[in-house]
C-alpha cells in the first residue's frame, strides 16, 4: 500500500534521490508526490520467498543475474519512480546505467530482465500503471504475484482467485499469461525455473490462517 507524505512538498525526479533517506523505509516517487510503500507481513514473506527462489535458480544455471536488496526504477513517466518487490538485473548491462552507483537507480529496460510486483491493496498500480511502464521500458518480464485475488475480475477472471500473471514482451507489447493453482510457473528468462503455485499459495494461506488473518 502506498501512503501519501504529507509533510514534503512535490519533488522532481533528481530532488527525489538527492533526499532519499536511509531509514530502513521504502518510498516511491509517483508523478511528483512521494509515498511510503507500506506492505504487509504477508506481503514480505511472499516477495522474501521469490527472491529465494529466484536467486537459487540464478546460481545453479550460472548466469549473469543478480537480485539487489532495492533498487528505483526509473520509467518513462514524468517525475516517477518506482521501487519493486523483486528486480532480476543482468550485471552485464550495469555500465550503462549513469545512476547505478550513486543512487541504485535504474534507467534502461535493458538491465532488468525480470522485475515482480506483489498485488497489495493498491492493484491498480500493478495492473494498469506499472504494466504499462514497465512494458514501455522493454522490460522483458513482469510478473504480478496476486496471492488474495484482490484484482479485478477483468485481470484474474471469474471465480477470483490467486494468480500468478507473467507479462512477456512480445513485439514491444505484453501478451499475459496467467497461473494459478497446480500449475508450473513459465518463464522465458528462467526457463528450467521448477516454481510451482502451489509453493506460493499454500505458504501463504498457512501464514494467514496462523495469524488468523482474514
Amino acid at each position: 500500500m502506498l501512503q501519501a507524505l504529507v509533510d514534503r512538498d512535490r519533488m522532481t525526479f533528481e530532488e527525489f534521490i538527492e533526499w532519499y533517506p536511509e531509514d530502513g523505509k521504502r518510498y516511491e516517487l509517483y508523478r511528483g508526490a512521494v509515498k511510503e510503500v507500506m506492505t504487509t507481513g504477508s506481503h514480505e514473506d511472499v516477495s522474501g520467498f521469490f527472491i529465494a527462489e529466484l536467486n537459487f535458480e540464478i546460481r545453479r544455471c550460472s548466469l549473469p543475474f543478480s537480485i539487489p536488496r532495492a533498487c528505483l526504477i526509473k520509467p518513462e513517466m514524468a517525475e516517477t519512480e518506482f521501487i519493486p518487490d523483486a528486480v532480476v538485473i543482468d550485471r552485464r548491462e550495469l555500465a550503462n546505467e549513469l545512476l547505478w552507483q550513486k543512487s541504485s537507480v535504474i534507467q534502461n529496460g535493458k538491465t532488468v530482465p525480470l522485475v515482480i510486483e506483489v498485488v497489495s491493496t493498491n492493484w491498480r498500480n500493478d495492473y494498469a500503471v506499472k504494466l504499462a511502464e514497465y512494458e514501455a521500458m522493454g522490460i522483458a518480464e513482469y510478473w504480478i504475484v496476486d496471492y488474495l485475488a484482490l484484482g479485478a475480475v477483468r485481470h484474474i477472471g471469474k471465480p477470483k482467485q490467486p494468480t500468478v500473471t507473467v507479462c512477456k514482451l512480445i513485439e514491444g507489447e505484453y501478451q499475459l499469461f496467467l497461473f494459478t493453482a497446480g500449475q508450473r510457473i513459465e518463464s522465458d528468462i528462467l526457463p528450467e525455473l521448477n516454481l510451482m503455485t502451489d509453493a506460493i499459495f499454500g505458504n501463504v494461506t498457512k501464514l494467514l490462517k496462523s495469524n488468523k488473518v482474514e
